[in-house]
């Protein structure tokens, strides 16, 4: 079931609503960026996302396919979502559990994850190491 959070920045500039049921699962990916942000996020349509405060503190990162918008704050550098759009999904917003402020323990604990591996643009097939991601 759906559930509101609260999400934001470190400094606080960038603040968010977004419906996340977390029994649906999570993502973790081994792409250079995941990796070295230590990404674990939820995939939400955009009906499910409200930026409320923080749009002239965002700056916009994207990589090699250009396919995601890596949204991060420019004040504390902090990535706590992003956007893409796909022929499949349509528009989406990627939010980082680790920026939710009202998420519980228990609850990110018992939330699913699948493994992608995006740094060889495989997404069905798990990398075949995933404990350090």
């Amino acid at each position: 079931m759906k559930k509101t959070y609260q999400g934001s920045c470190h400094c606080g500039a960038v603040r968010y609503e977004a419906d996340i049921d977390l029994s649906k699962g999570s993502y973790k990916c081994n792409c250079s960026i995941c990796t070295k942000g230590r990404t674990w996020l939820a995939i939400i349509g955009p009906e499910d996302f409200r930026l409320h405060a923080g749009e002239l503190a965002l700056s916009d990162y994207q990589f090699r396919t250009k396919q995601i918008h890596h949204m991060f704050c420019k004040h504390c550098g902090v990535h706590s979502f992003g956007w893409g759009e796909d022929g499949d999904l349509g528009k989406f917003y990627t939010v980082r559990l680790n920026c939710l402020d009202d998420v519980s323990t228990e609850e990110l604990v018992s939330t699913p994850v699948t493994y992608v591996n995006g740094r060889e643009d495989d997404f069905k097939t798990p990398p075949a190491e995933v404990r350090h991601l």
